[in-house]
């Protein structure tokens, strides 16, 4: 039954995605009127942001279209309608249909958040698809976000992140103590740890943060929107790996009630166009920061430097105690971390082999 219930939807979906080549708006062969509705989604991100924020008015293109026009999703970038840390709470609620953001960012609702986005030292992009899709991971998160009224769909990825903006360069673990960074989720908590203050920033309120020393580092993506808020003049350090988010997944978050009042197609349309952005943005992200690090580099001769060793080991031990702690108070972050973990144990042996071994030989 299940398997026919997925092919049905797939389906609608190709029969909705034939329609986007087709006739959108009457005319000779239009389809008889069906019912309309109007969406509104909000964003946790600035309006029409690089890759973020287009992403999320990609998503609401690609189901207006496809859809012919019976879903019409007006998009407001953070702080338009709501602030950009309460898209959960306006879909929760109903105040809006949609929202786009990174689900890290509701930890303080939710602890086992932090693994639909991303975790410390955990899986890339490519991993982390394979878990939600293939490994146990959106039944997880769809477990997870109901007592909220939410549905959640994976909607993008910012592939693996760099480490920050520093004002001053880090030469070992005490170079962290009392440093003040932008870093959420489980990474914020990890740096604490180590020593330094998290500080929860919204994007819009980096650059200004950062410039006027009201923090001391941040890290927002990696050079595609780091150019494009132009860190590399509040800073002077850039450094990688992105050990607290190796490969980000963005979600879109539908409000239950007005998922489950759309029709069987139109519901495919919605989990299809955030399949389609879950892709593209990760496509998107991999040619725009390699243009973007070019121009960093030998442009704006922003120094970029890798975390010491001593450093990254210091980081992976705190890891590994967050998440032992938070496990032992938590029983659904321990049901979400043993899924993950037991996928990551799995994928690392053919990772090791196919696309490490790879890169290294390269």
């Amino acid at each position: 039954m299940k398997r026919r219930q997925v092919v049905a939807g797939i389906g609608a979906a190709a029969l909705a995605g034939a329609a986007c080549t087709r006739n959108e708006g009457g005319g000779e062969g239009a389809a008889p009127a069906q019912k309309t509705f109007k969406w509104k989604m909000v964003t946790t991100w600035p309006p029409d942001f690089p890759g973020l924020g287009t992403g999320a008015t990609e998503v609401a293109r690609i189901i207006e279209r496809c859809s012919g026009g019976r879903i019409s999703i007006k998009v407001y970038g953070g702080g338009e309608l709501v602030p950009a840390f309460e898209t959960f709470d306006a879909v929760s609620s109903g105040t809006a249909e949609m929202g786009h953001s990174g689900a890290y960012y509701w930890k303080g609702k939710l602890e086992a958040s932090s693994f639909f986005a991303t975790v410390p030292f955990g899986m890339n992009a490519q991993e982390m698809n394979g878990w939600l899709y293939h490994g146990g991971g959106w039944e997880l998160w769809k477990e997870a976000y109901a007592p909220f009224n939410i549905m959640p769909f994976p909607a993008g990825n910012t592939g693996v992140q760099m480490g920050g903006w520093f004002n001053r360069e880090i030469h070992g673990v005490a170079d962290l103590k009392g440093l003040k960074m932008r870093i959420p989720g489980l990474g914020g908590e990890v740096f604490r740890r180590a020593g330094g203050t998290p500080v929860a920033l919204a994007g819009s309120e980096v650059f200004t943060s950062l410039q006027t020393g009201v923090v001391d580092a941040a890290e927002w993506v990696g050079p595609y929107n780091d150019l494009a808020f132009s860190l590399h003049k509040a800073a002077k350090y850039y450094y990688y790996p992105g050990w607290h988010e190796p490969g980000a997944t963005l979600e879109c978050l539908v409000n239950k009630q007005a998922f489950e009042a759309l029709p069987a197609d139109l519901q495919a349309i919605v989990q299809t166009a955030c399949s389609s952005v879950n892709d593209r943005m990760l496509a998107e992200f991999t040619a725009r920061s390699a243009q973007a690090l070019d121009e960093l580099v030998n442009v704006h001769k922003v120094k970029v430097r890798a975390f010491p060793d001593d450093v990254l080991a210091e980081l992976r031990r705190l890891t590994a105690v967050v998440m032992s702690e938070t496990a032992a108070d938590d029983p659904l972050f321990r049901r979400v971390h043993d899924s993950y973990m037991e996928f990551l144990a799995r994928v690392r042996g053919w990772t090791r082999i196919s696309e490490q071994a790879y890169l290294q030989a390269r």
